[in-house]
């Protein structure tokens, strides 16, 4: 595990900017990593480098034949991060906006009168462009309702409203409300049960950088990632689609290839930032095992990071050293409950008595960097049910430490005493 190897968790921080000062408060603790992970220091370099490069890829001279090279080189990258043997990975404007493309291009190569399942867990990423996309081609869509007490959906829940007309399905893989991971290969075999031919795609956003992505385990047709929440930068979101999708008519430039899905020039220093991305987790995969294998190397980063986040939430909720966790304290109430093993690193939870804004500004004044999810179009999905006007939500990556975490759990039980 990260924190049981000497030195481990420095090298980890040293590796990433603003790791515990913010350049406009000063020091801070990061707990808002679900709006945004660090960025690696070697990605700055990166970005810096390539942003002053004129040349096009592509082009028949020696800079544009390297930056092509850097482009294939990172979906090369991507495929053995995700672990893809088929599909195809492009880049766009933002993980929104793919899925927004995917499920758009889904929906309307459809059958006449198919339907659209989801479920009411999905950030609105993927149920508004499923929404707009069935209503535009005439589908009707069918919402998987999820577990309040959980803060999850299952595959037992959207096999109960399968049926063989779904023609698109979409899943999220970790909500960035609750904080719960889903169990995307069994959800898609429920799917694919009923609906063998379903177009089947996932929003990966929350989920990636926690680890644990196997494309070929999932046995579905799309799926959308945003770099910046991935330890790399703003600007760009990385998706992947399946053979069969990617030569599903869609928006391309008369007399591309059918399966062209990148429109316009790309950016090689993003994809460039993927490389040092994928590299890192080859590196830390590295440190916590003996495995020579590339991929190998990056499955062991997985598990230590899944392992060492889990250490951090279950600190926060039980409690460490002589500090209670949030579960012993009256006055905090948990979403998904104490117990979830579905848990990513993320904890949301209300403060009894005090506003959620407050408690944010309150935390913020002690360097204590947390968010707000609001009863409002990205979380009253979740909040709504629950009876709530909003929550606290408190994000980490396996760069926090058990010491931000004490920081944390004195702040908020003083929050009770006064």
């Amino acid at each position: 595990m990260i924190h049981d190897t000497p030195g481990l968790i420095e090298a980890v921080r040293d590796r990433f900017a603003h790791v515990d000062r913010c350049p406009f408060q000063g020091e801070r603790i990061f707990f808002e990593n679900a709006g945004g992970a660090l960025t690696l220091k070697k990605v700055v370099e990166t970005s810096g480098f390539y942003a002053a490069i004129p040349d096009n890829p592509g082009r028949a001279n020696p800079a544009g034949q390297g930056i092509q090279d850097v482009i294939d080189r990172a979906k090369a990258d991507l495929a053995v991060f995700m672990n893809a043997s088929t599909g195809q990975f492009f880049a766009g404007e933002s993980g929104t906006e793919l899925l927004f493309r995917m499920i758009r291009t889904a929906c309307v190569n459809a059958p006449e009168g198919a339907k659209v399942i989801g479920s009411s867990i999905e950030h609105p990423a993927s149920r508004s462009a499923a929404r707009r996309w069935a209503e535009v081609a005439g589908l009707r869509y069918v919402e998987v309702p999820h577990d309040d007490a959980t803060g999850m959906v299952t595959a037992e829940a959207y096999a109960e409203r399968m049926t063989p007309d779904v023609a698109v399905a979409t899943i999220v893989h970790a909500s960035p409300v609750t904080g719960m991971g889903m169990e995307v290969a069994a959800i898609s075999a429920a799917i694919r049960a009923v609906a063998p031919e379903a177009v089947i795609i996932v929003d990966g956003i929350q989920h990636a950088a926690h680890g644990q992505l196997d494309l070929d385990s999932y046995g579905v047709d799309g799926y959308s990632i945003s770099p910046y929440k991935v330890f790399s930068r703003h600007g760009f979101g990385i998706g992947w689609i399946s053979d069969r999708l990617s030569r599903m008519p869609h928006e391309r430039l008369i007399g591309s290839p059918e399966d062209a899905w990148e429109m316009g020039t790309r950016d090689a220093g993003s994809y460039a930032t993927v490389s040092d991305v994928v590299a890192y987790f080859d590196w830390l995969g590295g440190e916590v095992s003996d495995e020579t294998d590339r991929r190998r190397r990056i499955e062991a980063a997985g598990r230590a990071i899944r392992a060492y986040e889990t250490h951090l939430t279950d600190a926060m909720i039980n409690g460490t050293g002589n500090l209670p966790g949030l579960r012993d304290m009256d006055h905090v109430s948990i979403l998904g409950g104490a117990d979830n093993p579905a848990r990513e690193g993320l904890v949301s939870v209300v403060v009894s008595g005090v506003p959620s804004a407050e408690v944010v500004e309150r935390l913020n004044a002690q360097g204590i960097r947390t968010h707000i999810r609001k009863d409002d179009h990205y979380s009253g999905n979740v909040l709504k049910p629950l009876g709530l006007s909003d929550c606290i939500r408190i994000s980490m990556c396996h760069y926090n430490t058990e010491a931000e975490v004490t920081r944390l759990l004195t702040a908020l039980r003083e929050m009770g005493e006064g």
